[in-house]
């Protein structure tokens, strides 16, 4: 049975994860990849020796999949601080967890981002949700995460200056319309590890995927166009014949039936500058644009080991119709009426269309993972979109193939 041709569409981290399982019981898989790399999503290219991300993205380190499959001694991971740096025209402030860094205590006292209630709700929410499992998480009544932080008694004005721009650089979108389940998912695992980032980029972490693989074969620029069945086809003619496809990718381009109800999907814009001016945030802390009229959401430098020189990432969230000169133009402006930064020197845009699923309802485990008999799916479209959500569904679908050999067997 261990010679069943298994053939995977996708080398991202569901993908990367379902070899490991596979390889684990036995089997040698191949993986078909339509890119020239790994990773999907999660990518990074080099600049003067400084890992860009291609779009913002964090590790969130009390992930329980990442813990599992990932070395986080390895990654050489560099924590942010457990708070925000709120700018809005040149005035800042600073909020964050006191409990986990005592220097945030005064500065989140003070703080007019919120009420001293205000305060004191996101630190009972946080202790509530950390005696939550994430499965009574995922079981939570369902609404949009704005009328679960005003039916939670958040202020306006809390909402407004942190909860909003927060939130809206990890859900991407401005109107906090994503399931209150994905929030307070995030909002645990933020309150129990570290929001991080490995020193030489994201797709450090696909890279270790890849090397705990011994016996997969990976095949790159083979874009998948077709799946039918035990055959897949492919975009330059070819066809393959597998005893079980596992696809670890967008399903709706390749099964004709799905075809109806396509994945949707959550866009963003990441900018990076290089600043010939001293920095502005002087320690491992993301800024946040509080003003809702800019399109920059937030800020944060991929080193801070000098005065000068360093790159910092900008990201934007809101739809507009400008220009890549133009954005440029127009956030270079932001950032130095809000956050003070001039001589900004433009290196590089990323324009990321498929950069998270757009799910109005969210579940903690895929909710389809076997097709059919010879057809098994993949990937955080299928639950929620998370890192810790790509790796458990590659996981639950080997599983799945698993099972359907030793039931044949």
């Amino acid at each position: 049975m261990a010679k069943q041709k298994i053939a995977i569409i996708g080398a991202g981290l569901s993908g990367l994860v379902a070899a490991i399982c596979l390889e684990e019981n036995g089997f040698s898989p191949t993986i078909y990849e339509s890119d020239d790399r790994i990773g999907g999503r999660v990518r990074s290219d080099m600049y003067e020796g400084i890992a860009l991300d291609c779009g913002f993205q964090v590790l969130l380190t009390a992930y329980p999949m990442a813990r599992k499959y990932l070395d986080y001694d390895l990654l050489n991971l560099r924590k942010f601080l457990p708070g925000a740096l709120l700018f809005n025209k040149r005035k800042r402030s600073k909020i964050g967890d006191p409990l986990r860094t005592s220097s945030f205590l005064i500065p989140t006292l003070f703080s007019n981002v919120g009420s001293l209630g205000d305060k004191w709700k996101i630190f009972r929410l946080s202790a509530t949700l950390k005696k939550k499992s994430l499965h009574e998480v995922f079981a939570s009544p369902e609404k949009t995460t704005l009328q679960f932080l005003t039916d939670y008694g958040f202020s306006k004005r809390i909402i407004a200056n942190f909860f909003i721009p927060f939130f809206s650089g990890i859900f991407l979108e401005e109107h906090l319309s994503t399931s209150s389940r994905m929030f307070q998912f995030v909002f645990k695992m933020f309150a129990e590890g570290d929001a991080a980032i490995p020193t030489n980029g994201m797709q450090e972490i696909p890279k270790q995927l890849l090397h705990k693989l011994r016996t997969t074969t990976i095949q790159f620029a083979q874009k998948a166009i077709k799946v039918d069945d035990k055959t897949i086809y492919f975009e330059n003619g070819s066809t393959l014949t597998a005893d079980f496809i596992l696809i670890a990718t967008d399903p709706s381009q390749l099964l004709i039936d799905l075809a109806p109800t396509p994945v949707q999907w959550h866009s963003t814009q990441n900018l990076y500058f290089k600043s010939t001016m001293p920095v502005v945030i002087g320690e491992a802390i993301i800024g946040l644009l509080s003003d809702p009229d800019t399109l920059a959401n937030n800020i944060h430098y991929k080193t801070v080991k000098g005065s000068l020189n360093e790159i910092l990432s900008v990201t934007v969230v809101k739809e507009h119709r400008l220009s890549e000169a133009e954005l440029v133009a127009n956030v270079q402006t932001e950032l130095s009426r809000h956050c003070g930064l001039n001589g900004l020197e433009f290196v590089r845009c990323y324009d990321i269309k498929r950069a998270l699923p757009n799910l109005p309802s969210v579940a903690i485990d895929s909710r389809i993972v076997k097709y059919s008999d010879t057809i098994f799916l993949a990937g955080d479209h299928l639950a929620n979109g998370s890192i810790n959500t790509a790796m458990r569904s590659g996981e639950l679908a080997a599983n799945a193939i698993l099972n359907e050999i030793q039931k044949r067997s």
